[in-house]
């Protein structure tokens, strides 16, 4: 995994050290000696990570970590700072200034590396979900615009994976300061068992278990959709540096040395708090926005866009293995009289009960879509022709005979559609082929006199009877 990688000391040696060591892994490194130039350098090409020096002239690390996170364009950028301080008040310090990490020197290899690809790979699924948030903002579904940094992580829901009664019992009277809710389990099995069963913001993991492999937990964990984005907090003992890279690798957030120190606990547990609520947040906020992309907002039916996607599948279904496919088209009849008589807040209103009763009267794998003004689709899969003919007569009938109810009005108003059926070829035919042949149906229909369902076969068309709804079989009504 390649990455841009900022290294920041007033010393020459160091700096070379790490520059020639990042190198062999084949990190591209570029190098700063003081804060000022480091915030120049990311100002003008950002970096993938920046490896920070505390003790500095001038202006201290925790003074360029400050300065980095507060500004919303490169706060997502990881910062490890790497010094000779060693107390716990130092690294909490570091953590609380927005520092992701916190490594004393000297720093173990194995550590370092595996700690910077995983905060690379942590950038890299920020970067793309952020990506997917600017497009969410231009199609309008963007309603919060709050930064990582400023996230609740308080009354978090928080899993303990801990056999040690008097380690747990420390871990969850720390976090009931934030007032989080702490579940704690004993085995790899539990743990598991309850992260599937209920959500929760941050994974505890003590390494040290009696009988167990911790990191097993961590592997199921990753490998699960459920659990695969969770945060994970490692509890380690400081002579554990293989197990810690070897947990990084398998996709481990963070790690806390024993013994634990309430205040690094707290600070740590609450960096990969905020982090998991921005990403559910961003991850809600993308789906919202392939939701508007792909719904009509007025009727909450499918579009358009998402039609034509979805009957190309389903016509590949019917090329592949034979199975039957019908599509309804239908409009309301003179809609433009109840707009111009009544108003558009009315002829919405039709529209979305129309919507919802055509919906009601469907099968759950039926696909109704808003095609745009007062048209509809519906696409019934694995239905013939007899069946979709009765389903369009009946969905005729109820419309006619079922007024409608609208805002203002005392009386129900009396709504018709027109509709035209067609059925899939078993080869060689296309979205728009079926579509076309339905539209035809349609305008037949409609040239006939409205109120009527019309078949649409290629080579003519055919006129839906009441009959056929009374007496065909409707397995998708």
């Amino acid at each position: 995994m390649s990455a841009r990688i900022l290294v920041v000391d007033d010393l020459l040696p160091n700096v070379k050290l790490l520059e020639a060591k990042l190198t062999s892994e084949y990190f591209d490194v570029i190098t700063a000696y003081d804060g000022p130039t480091a915030l120049e350098m990311i100002e003008k090409q950002p970096p993938d990570i920046v490896l920070l020096d505390v003790m500095m002239p001038g202006m201290d690390g925790f003074e360029v970590c400050r300065r980095i996170k507060e500004r919303p364009e490169f706060m997502y950028i990881p910062v490890v700072m790497i010094t000779a301080l060693s107390d716990a008040a130092d690294r909490v310090r570091g953590i609380e200034s927005g520092a992701d990490d916190f490594l004393t020197k000297p720093v173990n290899d194995t550590a370092l590396f595996a700690r910077v690809r995983s905060l690379v790979r942590l950038k890299m699924v920020m970067d793309e979900w952020r990506l997917r948030e600017q497009t969410t903002g231009q199609l309008g579904a963007l309603e919060n615009h709050t930064p990582v940094i400023q996230m609740s992580a308080t009354s978090a829901k928080v899993l303990v994976l801990d056999d040690s009664t008097v380690d747990a019992a420390k871990v969850v009277k720390t976090l009931a300061l934030d007032n989080d809710e702490v579940v704690v389990e004993k085995t790899v099995e539990a743990t598991q068992e309850r992260a599937l069963e209920q959500s929760f913001d941050l994974i505890v993991v003590n390494l040290n278990l009696r009988s167990q492999d911790a990191l097993r937990l961590c592997s199921l964990l990753r490998s699960m959709d459920q659990t695969r984005q969770i945060p994970i907090l490692l509890v380690i003992e400081e002579d554990q540096v293989e197990r810690l890279a070897k947990g990084f690798d398998l996709g481990v957030n963070d790690y806390l040395v024993k013994p634990i120190d309430q205040n690094e606990l707290l600070a740590r547990a609450r960096t990969q708090i905020r982090r998991w609520r921005y990403h559910v947040r961003l991850r809600k906020t993308y789906e919202r926005s392939i939701e508007m992309a792909l719904t009509d907002s007025l009727t909450g039916l499918y579009n358009r866009r998402y039609l034509i996607a979805h009957l190309d599948g389903q016509i590949g279904r019917v090329e592949r293995g034979g199975k039957s496919l019908s599509l309804i088209m239908f409009d309301i009849d003179f809609f433009k009289r109840v707009n111009d008589a009544h108003g558009h807040a009315v002829g919405d209103a039709v529209l979305q009960e129309l919507a919802s009763r055509v919906s009601g009267k469907l099968r759950s794998f039926d696909t109704v879509a808003r095609m745009g003004g007062e048209e509809f689709v519906i696409v019934l899969p694995d239905t013939n022709v007899t069946i979709a003919c009765a389903v369009a007569e009946r969905l005729r009938q109820d419309i006619e005979t079922t007024g409608f109810a609208a805002p203002g009005l005392t009386a129900k108003l009396p709504i018709t559609i027109s509709i035209g059926v067609a059925t899939a070829l078993e080869s060689g035919d296309t979205s728009e082929a079926i579509l076309k042949r339905a539209d035809d149906a349609l305008y037949r229909a409609k040239a006939a006199g409205r109120n009527l369902a019309v078949l649409g076969t290629g080579a003519g068309f055919e006129t839906i009877t009441p009959d056929v709804g009374k007496t065909g079989t409707n397995d998708a009504g």
